[in-house]
């Protein structure tokens, strides 16, 4: 997935970007980092990966121990630059052998599909699968050996990320998400989706506020910006961060 950089080597600038479903925040963050010659973590794809793979080994993904403990034999991969692509193997399981498993296998289209989306939630409300992920993602973008790495997903501001130089909160209003996610999604009219955004973030805000800004995060609400300007914006916040990284060295 990645090179480890020389030992001496400068430390990938980290861009950490929050946002709520619906903002833009995976395009327009895939899209910033390309512009700014970074990588990009999507962390929510490893949440996915980790939720297909454990109804492919028959997990009960609502035990948390069982869940860690597949984290423990998980060999997981994914690209940070150029199209993704996101592969596990799970060596040394007869339960991943019987699966096909215990080789690498290619689940970039898999993960994305809606019975796996509404699985995700039950292996990402356990506390010690989200720090073991979390340390991975540090780890993933310590030895990525890129001059620069974009994170994005959720609680990255604030639990992930929080000591990033530079730390974004993507929103936009309920109804333009909506919009938004709608075009996304064919058959579903934006009623429906409005309807899903307002369910979710009553969800998220039990436990992430994605509205207002912790302390050193810059808020950018694309409500009334279309894609191009939203990626500028992150764009203009990254270069101005490292523009004052310069000036203090």
């Amino acid at each position: 997935m990645h090179a480890g950089h020389e030992s001496g080597a400068v430390a990938p600038i980290l861009v950490a970007i929050d946002g709520p479903a619906g903002s833009g925040k995976s395009s327009v963050s895939r899209t910033a980092a390309d512009r700014l010659g970074f990588g990009i973590l999507d962390t929510g794809a490893a949440y996915r990966a980790l939720a297909w793979t454990a109804q492919r080994l028959g997990i009960d993904l609502d035990d948390a121990a069982a869940v860690e403990a597949l984290l423990g034999a998980w060999n997981y991969r994914i690209t940070l630059r150029g199209a993704q692509q996101v592969t596990v193997a799970v060596p040394g399981s007869a339960e991943a052998a019987a699966a096909e498993l215990d080789a690498p296998h290619d689940i970039t289209a898999a993960i994305r599909d809606h019975a796996v989306s509404g699985q995700v939630s039950r292996v990402s409300k356990h506390p010690a699968v989200r720090e073991r992920l979390n340390e991975m993602f540090r780890r993933t973008v310590a030895e990525s050996g890129l001059p620069g790495v974009v994170i994005e997903g959720r609680d990255i501001t604030t639990v992930v990320a929080p000591d990033a130089p530079v730390r974004i909160l993507l929103t936009a209003s309920p109804e333009v998400r909506a919009t938004r996610r709608a075009g996304e999604l064919p058959g579903l009219s934006p009623e429906q989706v409005l309807a899903d955004l307002h369910a979710r973030d009553a969800k998220d805000a039990l436990v992430v506020d994605f509205f207002t800004p912790a302390p050193g995060v810059t808020l950018v609400d694309t409500s009334d910006l279309n894609f191009e300007q939203s990626v500028q914006a992150v764009v203009d916040i990254v270069r101005a961060a490292q523009g004052v990284a310069e000036e203090s060295e």
